[in-house]
């Protein structure tokens, strides 16, 4: 949802669905969207790690973002990512995300080449001086190589206005807290939403907003749960939610890029989607997908 300008809930990074010829299905796509709406989910980010954009060719892109965001019909607010190692190409897929009619757009920083920090703030303030879209940062150090630190961010928050939240995909609480302490404690509209599922429930208990995590795809009621339940100041309820979401993170290590792992995870779980996957990714085998049957079932989804 967006509530005073402040992106905040539960909102998944929705797995790309794709045809045994790796072409956007539309209607696996589409049931997966309708799902996580009638899940209660408060937005929908598509083209994420998890939505598999780094595979994908500008048009392939361009494809899916107009497809999403035409389905979903304002039903919830709709983030895109348009994030790469090419500013060009980023400010063009801005573009093409607002004549979409998307809500806003996440952005990863450039991965492959290392940048100064002098230079990825021009990055990013170029981007941002060339869109009127909100901009979430996405911070995924162990895919990029290089760490958003909280004192990059609020100076590109400082300068910025339209830069108006982060995707924290850190596993560390500490550097989580830093970003509410220094960021959002300055600018209170800035959104800082959890990256990783079992960093939810601290991320909220420090100040933050939310999750943008892939359990959302295949166990939207954990995460909706314990969003709902800590606004609600039921504790109790939230803790025994985080509990059995907690075995999920175990899932991500059975396969790398994990994509597959949560396609397959969407599927047992009763939602008839492929799971194609787009290569270097390959189909999880099915000793794997016996073990996530495990996994699953210890946290009381199967």
């Amino acid at each position: 949802m967006v509530q005073n300008g402040l992106f905040k809930g539960i909102i998944p990074p929705v797995s790309t669905i794709f045809n045994e010829n790796l072409k956007l299905d539309r209607q696996g796509m589409g049931k997966l969207i309708d799902f996580l709406i009638d899940s209660g989910v408060h937005g929908l980010f598509f083209l994420g790690s998890g939505g598999e954009f780094s595979q994908m060719s500008f048009e392939e892109r361009k494809e899916v973002a107009a497809f999403a965001t035409e389905y979903v019909k304002d039903r919830v607010p709709v983030l895109i990512g348009t994030g790469g190692t090419n500013t060009r190409e980023i400010i063009a897929l801005n573009q093409h995300a607002k004549e979409i009619g998307a809500d806003g757009v996440v952005i990863i920083n450039p991965y492959y080449w290392p940048l100064t920090e002098e230079n990825l703030l021009a990055h990013y303030g170029e981007i941002a001086e060339n869109t009127e879209l909100p901009i979430l940062l996405y911070n995924f150090p162990n895919l990029t190589g290089q760490d958003l630190t909280p004192e990059i961010v609020l100076k590109l928050v400082d300068k910025y206005p339209n830069i108006v939240g982060i995707k924290e995909t850190v596993d560390m609480a500490g550097h989580i807290r830093e970003m509410i302490l220094k960021v959002k404690s300055k600018h209170p509209h800035f959104s800082v939403l959890a990256g990783f599922d079992d960093h939810l429930l601290n991320t909220l208990s420090l100040g933050g907003d939310g999750s943008i995590s892939a359990s959302g795809n295949f166990a939207p009621e954990l995460t909706v749960g314990i969003y709902q339940a800590f606004q609600n100041r039921d504790y109790e309820k939230a803790i025994e939610l985080h509990k059995r979401l907690a075995f999920l993170p175990l899932m991500y290590k059975l396969d790398s890029p994990f994509v597959n792992v949560v396609k397959e995870a969407t599927k047992l779980r009763g939602l008839d989607i492929s799971t194609h996957v787009l290569p270097p990714a390959r189909p999880l085998s099915e000793e794997k997908k016996q073990e996530l049957i495990a996994i699953l079932k210890d946290a009381s989804l199967l």
